[in-house]
């Protein structure tokens, strides 16, 4: 149980959440654990088993504290919310603001430097946890033409120029990505990114991790109230949740990526785990989708310092961290969006 941004997380699977006169009283094995004024609060998200009495509830939704309710994988499942609630004027903020051709570009520039910077800190730990074992000169000049990147991305551009800057950063670090797996190297290579379908076992998992990461990101901005089908950087398509793509570009390097490498590099899957088709897609088997669903899960778990909050949170919780950041900028409540850097 953690609270972030005036909003509480209940992670603690069989916890029960009860009105106690004008607070949210947390209970776990009918002990109470946590209590906390309602006027503290924007909103409540419990993942997976955790009930809550109807008359918190209601009290909540009076005191518009919204409540979500997620798996406790992070998948989206309700939200209980009054008759009367901030989130239909944030959508509201959220469609105007998509419409501004410098707004849009404004926040497309800060999602790509969250993704630039963060593929450009894969780099460089590879350059440090394996040196002698990787082309140190080649992934060094990459490096220097992510930074490059970052720093066009701090001038006054289009939108266009914004995407632009985007391919060129994504051209150059899949470029060198094949160096980074340092293990297995006859079985897991890396020429190209494929996408429908993976052709290649690599290509595989990272459009398998990619897909978790885009489910994550549209729950956590779901809880929230924003609309996922309204990006900035990924703009409107029937069918696409352009803001979850938006949001996700942050953390494809972190945690997709860094977990595809860890993976292989560690020996935890081998080339048996995936098969053929007809087609030449290369798709995962059972035990392999079992078994890489739990390590994404554990990576979840793990414990990181967020840079912007300064607090210790779980790397599950980063996604609904960074959401509720993108809606208070959007609100007004603070001055720009910060991306998650990985440090």
């Amino acid at each position: 149980m953690k609270k972030y941004l005036n909003t509480l997380f209940v992670t603690t699977q069989g916890a029960y959440l009860a009105k106690d006169g004008e607070c949210v009283l947390v209970k776990v094995e009918r002990e109470g654990r946590l209590r906390l004024p309602v006027h503290t609060l924007d909103g409540i998200v419990c993942f997976g088993n955790i009930t809550c009495s109807p008359f918190l509830m209601g009290f909540c939704a009076e005191r518009d504290v919204t409540v979500s309710f997620l798996t406790e994988h992070g998948r989206f499942l309700a939200r209980v919310q009054g008759p009367v609630s901030g989130n239909v004027l944030l959508r509201r903020q959220q469609y105007r603001k998509a419409d501004g051709a410098c707004f849009s570009a404004r926040m497309a520039k800060a999602f790509v430097a969250g993704k630039i910077h963060n593929c450009r800190m894969i780099i460089l730990r590879a350059l440090r946890d394996h040196a002698g074992k990787v082309d140190e000169e080649d992934l060094r000049a990459a490096g220097d033409r992510l930074s490059s990147i970052l720093m066009q991305l701090q001038q006054d551009i289009t939108l266009d120029c914004v995407r632009g800057f985007e391919g060129e950063g994504a051209k150059i670090y899949f470029s060198v990505f094949n160096q980074l797996i340092t293990a297995q190297k006859a079985d897991f290579f890396f020429h190209e990114r494929s996408r429908r379908p993976p052709l290649d076992r690599v290509n595989c998992l990272l459009s398998f991790f990619y897909t978790l990461v885009l489910h994550d990101a549209q729950s956590a901005l779901e809880s929230v109230g924003l609309d996922p089908a309204v990006g900035f950087l990924h703009r409107d398509r029937p069918g696409r949740p352009g803001l979850a793509l938006d949001l996700m570009e942050e953390f494809r390097p972190f945690l997709a990526d860094r977990l595809v490498l860890s993976l292989i590099n560690l020996g935890q899957i081998k080339a048996k785990g995936f098969r053929i088709t007809e087609s030449g897609a290369v798709l995962l088997d059972d035990e392999t989708r079992k078994n890489v669903l739990v390590a994404y899960q554990k990576r979840k778990q793990d414990d990181i310092m967020h840079p912007f909050l300064d607090e210790k949170i779980e790397v599950g919780q980063l996604f609904f961290c960074q959401a509720l950041l993108l809606a208070r900028y959007l609100r007004g409540d603070l001055d720009g969006y910060p991306p998650f850097l990985w440090k």
